[in-house]
């Protein structure tokens, strides 16, 4: 986020200063709009703090010192340093400010050494100075700094690290956020580092079954195409141009060629305007709790995903669960954090207000949402039973994560397969259609 300054004068003529922190301009002004109607102020300025480049001299130096330094303004700039003692050669500012951006295995380096160094009883003050100087990633050592700027102000852990959502992603921010206030600071910074790692494995993992079938479907069903369309017909049709009758599959091979070349128009819009279609539909609000709700049911990927979906809540649960009370708080962010947009509608809007209206238990509630296992569900009761609740959640998150690594690999494999298949029926109907055309021979005339 931006930093601004704001002047302004009361309504009693005291001048009142004050700085804040916005996503834009607009955003700031519109703060400040408030801020005015609300007490009477007068606004005599609205500073973004910029970042300026310099270069200056010592007295008695021939050499100039070049740097960056951020500001509200170039001339508060240079009153600072000639205040130190620098001769001014240049002042100017910087007008890209490109940081790039910030890879998800910094943040979860960030998180992860975090949590190694506060188990060996470092304060988090020393701890960002150390990371602050071995990062190399630019855009995360500004993180890293204003984190630490941040926190030496006094802000709240949530007001810290909200502002950098788009860096940490929703849930981690928030966990970072408990993490300062907690009692156990390296237990959360370890435990949100492995839902990071677990979640980045299982994107890659998802995107290794899924998107290289799919692009070798594509490109298999490219090549028939291209093939039956366009190399084909061209040697078709000296047959029959000779007068030579054709053998059934190369006949229809034939009509279906003319026939693409006749409607490829709306063959393609049939095929991309249902994608379109489905692409937007599924980021609608709807659509993802639609889709959520079906995925979790498809035979070996929807079991995959849901058993990572409550991998994921138990895991979380585990963290933030403090054993008093109904902990309705915990079980809502493990629920947004599930990844799953239809079990976090049915625990919030089925256990958490069975609990609430009805005073129901954990148990019966999350029973009642339809969304968990009866292993989960088990595994749940049993912990509340003895009284080891927490302890039980971290043992069916291990459970699941080692029953979805496994089932990812048979995933994979069993995809693979299925694209083999597809490739080989392909490769032998191109085979036996040219085969065909291949003894053609002429009629007798």
């Amino acid at each position: 986020m931006a930093q601004f300054r704001l002047k302004a004068v009361s309504q009693k003529g005291k001048v009142v200063q004050t700085e804040f922190e916005a996503t834009n301009k607009k955003d700031a002004q519109i703060k400040v709009d408030r801020l005015s109607k609300t007490n009477g102020l007068r606004i005599q300025s609205l500073d973004q703090k910029s970042i300026f480049v310099y270069k200056v001299k010592k007295k008695n130096s021939k050499k100039p010192i070049t740097g960056e330094q951020e500001a509200y303004s170039k001339e508060e700039l240079e009153r600072a340093l000639i205040k130190l003692g620098y001769q001014i050669v240049s002042i100017n500012k910087k007008m890209f400010n490109f940081s790039g951006g910030v890879p998800m295995t910094e943040v979860v380096s960030f998180i992860s050494l975090s949590a190694d160094l506060l188990k060996q009883q470092l304060t988090f003050d020393e701890i960002l100075n150390l990371l602050i100087e071995d990062t190399t990633n630019k855009r995360m050592k500004e993180v890293i700094k204003e984190i630490q700027k941040d926190l030496k102000d006094g802000k709240e852990g949530a007001q810290v690290y909200s502002k950098h959502e788009p860096i940490f992603g929703k849930f981690a921010a928030y966990m970072l956020s408990v993490a300062s206030t907690s009692g156990n600071m390296a237990l959360v910074f370890e435990s949100t580092a492995k839902f990071l790692e677990r979640d980045a494995e299982f994107k890659k993992n998802l995107k290794r079954s899924l998107m290289m079938p799919a692009v070798t479907v594509v490109a298999v069903i490219g090549v028939v195409l291209f093939y039956v369309g366009f190399i084909f017909p061209s040697t078709a049709e000296l047959f029959v141009e000779m007068g030579i009758s054709l053998p059934p599959m190369t006949q229809t091979t034939l009509d279906i060629s003319y026939w693409l070349r006749d409607n490829w128009v709306m063959l393609l819009i049939s095929f991309f305007a249902p994608l379109a279609g489905i692409i937007y539909f599924a980021n609608t609000t709807k659509g993802k709790l639609f889709i959520d709700q079906y995925i979790i049911r498809i035979p070996v990927v929807g079991d995959l995903l849901h058993k990572t979906s409550i991998e994921i809540f138990s895991r979380v649960f585990y963290t933030l669960y403090s054993g008093s009370g109904q902990n309705i708080e915990v079980i809502r962010v493990a629920a947004e954090a599930c990844r799953n947009t239809y079990m976090e509608k049915q625990i919030k809007e089925v256990a958490i207000k069975k609990m609430l209206k009805d005073g129901a238990g954990l148990i019966e509630s999350i029973e009642e949402t339809g969304v968990f296992t009866q292993t989960a569900i088990s595994r749940f009761r049993l912990g509340a039973e003895s009284g080891a609740l927490r302890e039980n959640a971290k043992q069916l998150a291990e459970y699941y994560e080692i029953q979805t690594t496994y089932k990812m690999q048979g995933v994979i494999d069993t995809i693979n397969l299925f694209i083999n298949l597809f490739i080989m029926v392909a490769l032998i109907a191109i085979t036996v259609v040219s085969s065909e055309s291949a003894v053609i021979k002429p009629d007798a005339i």
